[in-house]
C-alpha cells in the first residue's frame, strides 16, 4: 500500500462495474492464458453502442483487475454477491489512491469512534487536508471534483460500505475468512479499506 501514490480521478469514466467485473474474471478463471484485453475484443462483456465509451470503461476495468492477486480474482469469479463486491471494492481502492484514502482517512476513522454519518465537510477537509501532499488535485477543476464525489460515492454504495450516495451512512463490514486470508497474503495492510481497526489487523 503505497500511502504517495498520485492521485487520478479517472474513476470518474465508470464506477464500481461488478456484473462486467465478474465476468471478465470468470473467463480468466476459465482461461489462464488470455490477455484481459482479448476479452474486450471478443464481445463477451461490452455490449455497449459507444464505442469510444466501452473501450474508456473497459481500460479502467482492465487497470483495476490488473491490481488482484489470482486468489483474489478467483473469489471475484466464484465467490457470493457481498465477496465480489468486496474484492471489487479492493481493486478500486488499489488503482485510486484517491478513493482508498478517503476510505482509510475518513471513512475508517468515523466509523471506529462509532461515528457513522458522512457528512459534506468530511469530503471539503478531506480535499483541503490533501492539497500540500497532493499537489495534482490544484490541477483538476472544481466540476472534475465534484464529479469525482459523486462517482465516488456511487463507487462506495455499490461496494456496501455506504447504504447509499444520498444518506451516506457507512454501513459495518463482514469479512468471509477467503477475503480475509486473499488480502493478507497479499498486504494486510489492506483491510484497512474494510475499516477496521489496527488492533484487529495485527
Amino acid at each position: 500500500m503505497n500511502n504517495n501514490s498520485k492521485y487520478i480521478l479517472s474513476f470518474t469514466a465508470a464506477s464500481l462495474r461488478l456484473n462486467e467485473m465478474v465476468k471478465i474474471a470468470s473467463v480468466v478463471e476459465n482461461n489462464e492464458n488470455i490477455d484481459i484485453y482479448e476479452i474486450k475484443k471478443s464481445g463477451l462483456v461490452f455490449t455497449s453502442v459507444k464505442a469510444r465509451t466501452t473501450e474508456r470503461e473497459f481500460r479502467e476495468i482492465q487497470k483495476r483487475l490488473e491490481k488482484l492477486t489470482p486468489q483474489q480474482m478467483g473469489i471475484l469469479a466464484n465467490g457470493d454477491l457481498v465477496a465480489q463486491k468486496q474484492i471489487a471494492f479492493l481493486a478500486v481502492c488499489k488503482h485510486y489512491a484517491f478513493i482508498r484514502d478517503f476510505t482509510v482517512d475518513v471513512i475508517r476513522d468515523k466509523a471506529l469512534v462509532f461515528d457513522y454519518q458522512i457528512n459534506e465537510s468530511d469530503f471539503n477537509s478531506f480535499i483541503s487536508s490533501r492539497i500540500q501532499l497532493h499537489p495534482e488535485l490544484d490541477e483538476f477543476s472544481e466540476s472534475t471534483i465534484k464529479k469525482a464525489k459523486q462517482v465516488m460515492y456511487r463507487i462506495l454504495e455499490q461496494a456496501g460500505i455506504i447504504n447509499n450516495a444520498t444518506d451516506k451512512q457507512i454501513q459495518p463490514q463482514l469479512l468471509q475468512k477467503e477475503i480475509i486470508e486473499s488480502v493478507v497474503a497479499d498486504n494486510k495492510e489492506w483491510l484497512k479499506i474494510f475499516l477496521i481497526a489496527d488492533k484487529d489487523i495485527q
